[in-house]
């Protein structure tokens, strides 16, 4: 055996020197060839020479193998890119009898990826002997037997495939005996011991052979069993079977038990002698005799284990009927069965790469995993069909048989589909087909393609004047999709502001709109940087930017308009009598700031004493005198009225609610006495209502006296003389015109509240709220049913409605800009 082992070994190292530059590229395949049992290190081929890669590329670029199913024998050396051996290469562990024996392989390669089919076809070498199932054979027989009488022997099996295990057979010498070697249609043969020389038990009751086995290998094994042969005497008959080979067919999922044949055999004899039983004396494989059994009286042989075509697919039975006689005869015959294939295997998927995660910007076309595919059965019932579910966005490609890649087919989308559960389903053509299935889990990575956008294109914000510096006004939100960094949101005040002082009536100036408010970069709280001041500022506009952290980063604007809300900050201010005036007058030492001095035209106070004459004997509602005043309110805030706090009860005088005229409320008498005080306030509708007072001095004279002053208060104090009752008539009816314009006003008042329910109701549902702002038209707004008009300072505005949902039950009216009414002609 030492001679043989190095035999093999010099055999060995001559075929790698002869074969180790064998390849061949078809398809795409390289191909190499290597022997069996080759030592570790053995170089298989030159790899990344044959795949076309420069010195040092094969390293760089990880060039690796990846085996499919079972560890490989082989491996890629890093420094040369060489296919050496790695570990023992036995065919035969490897293959067993199926030729050619070859290890599919695959090869990949990064940057890029690419992925190339190596096919090492294993060689065998002559390194297993012929063996026989038994070391010693006895046969038995008769000495009566005829010539040529044939007994068949089990032959012997080689490991080895093609010339290493085409068996020859040879006899030792022999005068009575010789070897018949019979070659099946299926190059297989079978063995049979000839009588070719009459028997003699008398002079020899014993012979000793020696069959030898020899295979065809260089240098040849041989194996060898001895064969003992009884010479018996007596019975002459054997039995006979009616054929000498039955063939059956079985399918491979047949169940145990399952009828695999009959044989039947006759004999002529008589008697005990005629009398025989079955037996099964051989089988080839004969690790598959006991997946058998045959009844001994009827000659029904039966299965008894499982049958496996991927592993035996035909399988023959030696049949011997042996009689009962003295001594026993036997006849032989055999029974070839022939394993049909089902469809038992179902496919096998492996993952042989996988690539994530995949970025969502990757190109179509991009390889994803590499998957191998498998089935062990045969014919239609091996062919797999493989596809991939869902069929979108990935689908597979397939690279070589049995090999497919899974790639990209349609873009990405993170945002809408994070991750992916890729199921690739097996499928092979039986009937039924088996199936077999792997899943993937493919996450998707984030780039920055989604700028931020806020929920609204015009953000409108209220805001009440005199607020805290630092107080809250909104809260604005940007969503960004992107995750992580690129979904990372800040804010900031990008541009926009307002210009101040028309209000005040100093200089007017432009002031940005940082100066104002501040939005916080994280949570995008809008606050208030200082107080608002309604009288400076009304509305301010500007952009908010959201920029995300992504690269380069993305940004995303909206619009802020904040209407600032009037409260009732500012109390009415009494105004002069028009022109001046002859008659004393004195202000009030609390005077508004900013108003004028006293004695200037114009000039406002909150506390004013003034003088009026009347005549003795005016008719009620003669006008006395009229109170003026403004306030720098807007809206009901600037809605004044009039109320005569002192004399209280019934007086001979009385004041206009709205207008603010003072006129008689009955006939004047002498026990009115020569002078009445009147001390009158000033009331705005704001929460809480502030107030001026103004005290009046009215001296009650003669009528011509009173048509004097009369005269002078015309020209100049805009009091009003005393009147015959033609005039109070007049006045009267003048009034009462008056009173239906001001129902109309009303009404106008009321329609503009409907209409700002109705405009409340559609921003507050609506997606995003259009807010149009500007001056109006310098007009007067009527604002009491009695006929009196309130002039206010303040530019005319669109009714607001906030879009954070908060509910506002107040109607603000801004009138316009007026000066000043002009007093009486």
């Amino acid at each position: 055996m030492v001679g043989v082992g190095a035999a093999r070994r010099s055999w060995a190292a001559a075929v790698v020197v002869l074969l180790q530059a064998a390849w061949a590229l078809v398809g795409g395949q390289v191909r190499y060839s290597v022997p069996e049992e080759a030592e570790a290190g053995t170089v298989v081929g030159r790899l990344a020479q044959d795949l076309g890669l420069e010195a040092g590329e094969a390293e760089a670029r990880r060039l690796r193998l990846v085996a499919r199913g079972r560890r490989a024998s082989v491996e890629v050396s890093g420094a040369s890119g060489a296919l050496v051996v790695s570990s023992r290469l036995d065919r035969e562990e490897l293959c067993g009898k199926s030729a050619p024996c070859a290890l599919r392989l695959e090869v990949l390669l990064d940057r890029p990826l690419r992925v190339f089919h190596v096919e090492v076809e294993v060689t065998d070498i002559n390194d297993n002997a012929p063996r026989f199932p038994n070391a010693y054979k006895n046969i038995s027989v008769w000495e009566n037997s005829p010539l040529n009488s044939r007994f068949p022997l089990e032959g012997a099996s080689d490991a080895d495939i093609g010339s290493n295990a085409q068996l020859s057979y040879s006899l030792s010498p022999s005068e009575h005996f010789a070897l018949d070697v019979k070659i099946s249609d299926e190059d297989r043969k079978s063995l049979f011991l000839v009588l070719t020389h009459p028997l003699d038990r008398e002079s020899l009751s014993e012979h000793r052979l020696v069959l030898t086995a020899s295979d065809g290998g260089r240098p040849a094994l041989t194996g060898t069993v001895q064969l003992v042969i009884s010479v018996l005497d007596a019975n002459d008959n054997a039995p006979q079977f009616n054929q000498s080979v039955y063939k059956v067919q079985l399918p491979e999922d047949a169940a145990e038990g399952t009828l695999v044949g009959r044989v039947a055999a006759t004999d002529p004899d008589e008697g005990i002698n005629q009398e025989f039983s079955y037996s099964i004396v051989s089988s080839v494989p004969a690790s598959q005799r006991d997946s058998f059994s045959i009844d001994p009286r009827t000659g029904e042989i039966r299965l008894t284990g499982p049958l496996d075509f991927e592993e035996v697919r035909i399988n023959e039975l030696q049949i011997e009927a042996r009689d009962k006689g003295f001594p026993p005869l036997s006849g032989h015959c055999s029974v070839e069965l022939e394993v049909l294939d089902v469809n038992d295997n179902a496919p096998e998927v492996w993952v042989t790469s996988l690539s994530v995660p995949v970025p969502e910007d990757a190109a179509l076309g991009t390889v994803v995993a590499l998957l191998s595919v498998s089935d062990r059965d045969s014919g239609p019932n091996g062919r797999v069909r493989c596809a991939v579910r869902p069929p979108s966005p990935f689908g597979l490609v397939a690279t070589f048989a049995g090999s497919y890649s899974l790639v990209l087919r349609e873009a990405l989308d993170r945002e809408r589909v994070s991750e992916y559960e890729v199921e690739v389903r097996a499928e092979d053509g039986g009937a039924p087909p088996l199936r077999a299935s792997r899943g993937l889990r493919v996450p998707v990575s984030d780039v920055n393609d989604n700028a931020p956008a806020f929920a609204q294109a015009v953000y409108t914000v209220l805001a009440r004047e005199n607020n805290a510096a630092g107080a809250e006004l909104a809260r604005l939100w940007a969503r960004d999709p992107d995750e992580a960094g690129n979904g990372r949101v800040s804010y900031s005040v990008a541009e926009g502001g307002a210009g101040t002082g028309a209000g005040s009536g100093s200089g007017s100036g432009w002031r940005p709109a940082s100066s104002y408010v501040s939005v916080d970069a994280e949570s995008g709280r809008l606050r208030a940087l200082r107080p608002l001041d309604y009288e400076e500022l009304q509305v301010l506009q500007f952009e908010v930017r959201a920029v995300d952290a992504g690269e380069p980063p993305l940004c995303g604007n909206a619009t802020v308009q904040l209407f600032v809300v009037d409260e009732n900050d500012n109390a009415p201010a009494l105004l002069p009598p028009a022109g001046g005036g002859p008659w004393p007058w004195a202000a009030g030492e609390a005077a508004e700031p900013g108003s004028r001095p006293p004695g200037s035209a114009g000039s406002a106070v909150s506390s004013w004493s003034l003088w009026a004459r009347a005549a003795w004997g005016a008719p009620a509602g003669q006008v006395v005198a009229k109170i003026r005043a403004v306030d720098a309110d807007s809206g009901y805030n600037a809605w004044l009225r009039y109320e005569l706090r002192e004399p209280r009860g019934e007086g001979p005088f009385r004041v206009g609610l709205y207008s603010g005229e003072v006129s008689t409320a009955r006939a004047l008498e002498e026990a009115d006495g020569p002078r009445q005080r009147l001390l009158i306030v000033v009331r705005d509708h704001g929460e809480p209502p502030r107030s001026a007072t103004a005290t009046l001095s009215v001296s009650l004279v003669e009528g011509a006296e009173a048509a004097v002053g009369a005269v002078s208060v015309s020209a100049g104090a805009g009091l009003r003389p005393a009147a015959s009752a033609e005039g109070g008539s007049a006045a009267s009816g003048a009034s009462a015109a008056t009173n239906v314009w001001l129902v109309v006003a009303i009404c106008a008042v009321s329609s503009l509240l409907v209409l700002a329910v109705v405009l409340y109701g559609a921003g507050r549902w609506a997606p995003r709220a259009a807010v149009l702002a500007g001056p109006g038209p310098a007009t007067l707004v009527c604002a009491s049913e009695v006929g009196s008009w309130s002039y206010s300072q303040r530019q005319s505005r669109s009714l607001c409605v906030a879009t954070d949902g908060a509910g506002k039950s107040d109607l603000m009216v801004f009138s316009p800009n007026c000066p000043p009414a002009p007093g009486p002609a």
